[in-house]
C-alpha cells in the first residue's frame, strides 16, 4: 500500500537505509531531499487505463424492470460513484493487494412492499473492503463440493478510537461498537437475523494464490525494485553533495570561513601536523548509480510486461520483441478482465436476491486489448503496399489494415471496408489505373490515360512500349 500511495506515506515508512552513524535529524533531512519515482502507481495506472478504456456490456435481463436500477447504476455506493467508477476503483485495489472484498447491503427498514421501499429510497448498495479491514473469514465446503463463505468479520467504520465491527454468518448479522483505546464495548452488540440466508460478500481476486481468500498483488516484486531505486536516488544526491562540497577536517579551535576565498585561522601554538585538510569523496560515480537505476527500471518493465508502452524502451526494442511484449500484456489484461467480470456477475446475483428477482443476465468485459504500435504497423503496411504483388485481394487487405490504423472513429471503419470491397464489383470507383504509353501496329505512339481507353486500343492490336 505504501509503495502504491507514495508521497508522505512512503516517506514516513522510512524505506531509506539508515547510515551507521546517522542522526535522526540527518536521516529526516535525507528523506525530505530524496524524490520517489513511483513505478508501482504507474504500472497499475497502465493496467487500469486499458481495462476500462471501453465500458463493459451489461445485459441485465429481468432486472431492467426494477424501478431502482437506474438509481443504483448512477450511485451504487451512496457516495456518488457510478457502477463503472466503483468497479474501476475495485480493480485498482485488487491490483495493489491481490484481492479485495465487495459487500452488497440492504438495510431492513421494515417496509412491507417494494413500493414502500422505493418511496423511502431503500435499495441495495455496495461497499468496498480492502484486506486491511477484513480481520477474519472462514470457508465451508458444501455437500456438492462447492466452497461457501461461512463467516466474515470486518471493520465497517472508524471514528478515532471508536470502531464499528460487523460479523456475518448465513444465519445472523452482529454489529459491535468498540472503544479500541479501552478495549471494551461502547454498547451491547446488536444481533439481527440474516434474512438473505447467505453472506452477501464477493471476493475479487487479482490472481489466486495457494491459500483460499488470499490473492497475489501485481506489485509485490515491483515494490522491492522501487525501494532499490529510491535508495539509489538518495546515493546520487549524496554523491553530488560530497563531490561539490568536500568535508573539511579541522581541530575544534580552528576558525574556518565558508565559500570561495574563505580564510582559515590557526592557533600559533598548534602542532603543524594538525593542519586542516579536505576529505575527498572516493565512492561510486554518479554515472554508475544511474546505470543501476536504468537496469532496475528495465527489470520492472519486464516483470509488468509494459516495456513496449512505458518510458522510452520501445525505441530500442525490435519489432518481434515488441509484438511478444504486447501479447504478454494482452494475456495479463485478459485474465484481470475475467476476474472483474466474475466479481460483478456474483454481485448482480446477490443484488437480484435482495430484490426477489431471478438473475438471468450476462456481464461482458473487454477481454481483447488492441495493444500495438500504430506507427510501426503503419510503416510496415505502407512498405508492403509498394511490393508488386499481382493480387487484388492482397491490395485490398492492406488498404483495410491501413484504414483501421489511421481512422480514429471506429464507427466508419466498416463503411470504409465495404467501399474497398465494393471496388472489385464496380459498385465503387477507385482510380487505380496507371497512365502509360501504347504503340500501334504502324508504330504510332499514344499516351493512354484511362483503363477503358487501354482496353479499346488493346483490341485493335496496340501493344505496350
Amino acid at each position: 500500500l505504501e509503495s502504491y500511495m507514495g508521497g508522505d506515506e512512503y516517506r514516513r515508512a522510512g524505506y531509506l537505509t539508515r547510515y551507521a552513524t546517522e542522526s535522526n535529524a540527518e536521516y529526516q533531512s535525507r528523506l525530505l531531499a530524496t524524490p520517489l519515482a513511483n513505478h508501482c502507481s504507474s504500472v497499475i495506472g497502465v493496467y487500469t487505463s486499458f481495462l476500462f478504456r471501453e465500458s463493459p456490456t451489461r445485459d441485465l435481463a429481468t432486472l431492467e424492470a426494477s424501478p431502482v436500477l437506474s438509481d443504483f447504476l448512477r450511485d451504487c455506493d451512496y457516495e456518488g460513484r457510478t457502477l463503472d467508477h466503483f468497479m474501476k476503483d475495485l480493480s485498482t485495489w485488487v491490483s495493489v493487494f491481490g484481492h479485495a472484498w465487495m459487500i452488497v447491503s440492504k438495510p431492513n427498514v421494515g417496509a412491507v412492499t417494494q413500493a414502500d421501499e422505493q418511496m423511502i429510497g431503500n435499495r441495495p448498495y455496495l461497499s468496498m473492503l480492502t484486506p486491511l479491514v477484513v480481520t477474519d473469514w472462514q470457508w465451508r465446503r458444501g455437500p456438492t463440493g462447492k466452497y461457501e463463505l461461512d463467516y466474515l468479520k470486518y471493520i465497517e467504520e472508524v471514528n478515532g478510537d471508536i470502531q464499528t465491527i460487523k460479523e456475518w454468518t448465513p444465519e445472523m448479522v452482529k454489529t459491535s461498537i468498540v472503544d479500541e483505546s479501552r478495549n471494551e464495548y461502547v454498547e451491547s452488540p446488536t444481533v439481527e437475523t440474516n434474512e438473505l440466508g447467505t453472506i452477501p460478500a464477493v471476493l475479487c481476486y487479482n490472481r489466486r494464490s495457494s491459500v483460499r481468500g488470499i490473492g497475489v498483488s501485481d506489485i509485490k516484486d515491483i515494490a522491492d525494485q522501487q525501494r532499490f531505486i529510491y535508495n539509489a536516488t538518495s546515493e546520487v544526491d549524496q554523491s553530488i553533495r560530497l563531490n561539490t562540497h568536500p568535508s573539511l577536517v579541522k581541530t575544534e579551535n580552528t576558525q574556518a570561513g565558508i565559500g570561495a576565498g574563505s580564510v582559515i585561522q590557526l592557533d600559533e601554538s598548534m602542532d603543524p601536523s594538525l593542519k586542516p585538510y579536505l576529505l575527498e569523496f572516493t565512492g561510486a560515480s554518479v554515472d554508475s548509480i544511474y546505470r543501476a537505476i536504468e537496469d532496475a527500471v528495465a527489470t520492472i518493465d519486464k516483470m509488468a510486461n509494459t516495456g513496449a508502452i512505458r518510458s522510452t524502451e520501445s525505441r530500442t526494442m525490435s519489432g518481434i520483441a515488441m509484438e511478444v511484449e504486447f501479447q504478454m500484456l494482452n494475456s495479463r489484461l485478459s485474465d484481470k478482465a475475467h476476474s472483474i467480470e466474475l466479481a460483478e456477475e456474483q454481485m448482480w446475483q446477490l443484488w437480484s436476491l435482495y430484490m426477489n428477482y431471478d438473475w438471468q443476465g450476462t456481464i461482458e468485459y473487454p477481454v481483447s486489448f488492441n495493444v500495438r504500435d500504430a506507427h510501426r504497423d503503419l510503416e510496415f503496411y505502407l512498405t508492403a503496399a509498394t511490393a508488386n504483388v499481382p493480387s487484388e485481394t492482397y491490395r485490398k487487405t492492406l488498404h483495410k489494415q491501413i484504414a483501421e490504423i489511421t481512422v480514429e472513429n471506429p464507427e466508419i471503419v466498416p463503411e470504409i471496408r465495404n467501399e474497398i470491397d465494393g471496388a472489385a464489383t464496380g459498385t465503387f470507383e477507385m482510380d487505380v489505373f496507371e497512365p502509360h504509353v501504347m504503340i500501334s501496329p504502324e508504330g504510332e505512339r499514344l499516351y493512354v490515360r484511362t483503363e477503358q481507353e487501354h482496353l479499346e486500343l488493346a483490341e485493335q492490336g496496340w501493344t505496350h512500349e
